[in-house]
C-alpha cells in the first residue's frame, strides 16, 4: 500500500429511515440497562468471549490512524490480588485527604471507599494504557496525536461491546496509577488510563439511587 491509496468504503450498508430509528432506539434501551457495580461473583468468563470484545475496541477511531492503545488482561489471582494492595494503598491515601473535600463529598453519594474487595472477586481486570509513542504498525515509534481522546474512545467502545455481551463493568482509577506499569509489564512511555473491571455482577447487587440520575437530552444537548 502507498501513501496517500484510497480504497472504496467497505462494508457501508444504507438503511430506510424507519429501520435507522428502531435501531437507534434498540440501542438506547439496550444502553440505558448498563450500570456501574461494585460487586462481582467470582463466576468465570470465557477468554474468547474478553478477546473477541477487546477486537471490537480496537475498531474504534484515533489519532492519525495510530491506534495508540494498549490493553492488558488480568485474570491470574495472584496478580489481581497485587493489583488490589496496590490499589487499595492509594486510595487509603486519597480518602484520608489527598483527594481534598470538595472531591470527597461529590463521592459521598455513591458510598464508595478505600476498599475493593471487586479487584479479586471478578474474573477479569482489563488495565488500558494509553501510548505516548507508536504508530499503527509494531515496528513504529511516532509520535502519537489526540492519544487521551482516542484511548477514551476506544474504552467506550469496549465498554459496549462487554455490556452487549451480557456482562458487567466497572471503570476504577485509583490516583496515581503508576503501578499498573510495573505490575503488568508495560514501558515508561505509556500511561496507565483506567483499570476496567469485569465480570457478572454478585448475587444482591445493588447500586447506588444516585447513580441511576441522569441528566435528561435537553440538558446535554443543542440543535442549533
Amino acid at each position: 500500500m502507498q501513501e496517500h491509496d484510497q480504497v472504496p468504503l467497505p462494508d457501508w450498508q444504507e438503511l430506510p429511515p424507519d429501520e435507522m430509528q428502531r435501531r437507534a432506539e434498540a440501542f438506547r434501551a439496550a444502553i440505558a440497562r448498563r450500570h456501574t457495580v461494585r460487586s462481582f461473583a467470582d463466576r468465570p468468563v470465557p477468554r474468547a468471549l474478553i478477546e473477541t470484545c477487546l477486537a471490537a475496541a480496537g475498531r474504534a477511531p484515533s489519532g492519525a490512524n495510530n491506534q495508540p492503545w494498549f490493553f492488558s488482561v488480568i485474570g491470574d489471582p495472584a496478580l489481581k490480588r497485587r493489583v488490589r494492595a496496590a490499589a487499595e494503598a492509594e486510595e487509603r491515601s486519597f480518602y484520608a485527604g489527598r483527594a481534598g473535600d470538595e472531591w470527597l463529598a461529590a463521592l459521598r453519594p455513591l458510598g464508595t471507599d478505600a476498599d475493593k474487595p471487586f479487584l479479586e472477586s471478578a474474573p477479569w481486570l482489563i488495565a488500558i494504557f494509553a501510548q505516548r509513542r507508536g504508530g499503527a504498525t509494531p515496528d513504529e515509534a511516532r509520535k502519537n496525536y489526540y492519544v487521551s481522546e482516542s484511548v477514551g474512545i476506544a474504552t467506550g467502545f469496549l465498554i459496549a461491546a462487554l455490556h452487549a455481551a451480557g456482562l458487567a463493568t466497572l471503570t476504577h482509577t485509583p490516583n496515581p496509577m503508576g503501578f499498573l506499569n510495573r505490575l503488568c509489564g508495560r514501558p515508561e512511555t505509556e500511561k496507565p488510563f483506567l483499570l476496567l473491571v469485569v465480570g457478572y455482577p454478585a448475587a444482591g447487587t445493588t447500586v447506588p439511587a444516585a447513580a441511576l440520575v441522569k441528566k435528561p437530552l435537553a440538558e446535554i444537548s443543542a440543535f442549533l
